[in-house]
């Protein structure tokens, strides 16, 4: 039987930056992921990256301001993905905010 488990992280002081992470286990193996950055730009959520498992591969689309989107794909099981995406997040969503902010894709 599978289970879900997913809950939203605000990273900043002032609410305006979230990682929403949602997985899905079934035996004890990772059947589908996202972990989303978020930010609240102009009085709603932009995503600014997002690792999932969508299309039956692990993968990176990093976004940005105009919401154009960049693939790249992970050479990763879900589980390690899903692992990596969270590390990577923890260390580096400023710098990837940041740049989302001046228009780049992070």
């Amino acid at each position: 039987m599978a289970k879900e488990r997913q809950f939203v992280i605000y990273l900043d002081d002032a609410a305006t930056v979230r990682q929403r992470t949602r997985f899905v286990t079934e035996r004890k193996s990772i059947i589908e992921f996202v972990v989303q950055l978020e930010v609240q730009h102009q009085g709603r959520w932009k995503p600014v990256l997002r690792y999932d498992g969508a299309h039956g591969f692990a993968h990176r689309d990093r976004y940005n301001l105009r919401g154009e989107q960049r693939k790249e794909a992970l050479p990763l099981d879900f589980r390690d993905a899903l692992t990596y995406a969270i590390a990577d997040l923890r260390a580096r969503w400023p710098d990837y905010v940041e740049r989302f902010l001046r228009g780049e894709h992070p």
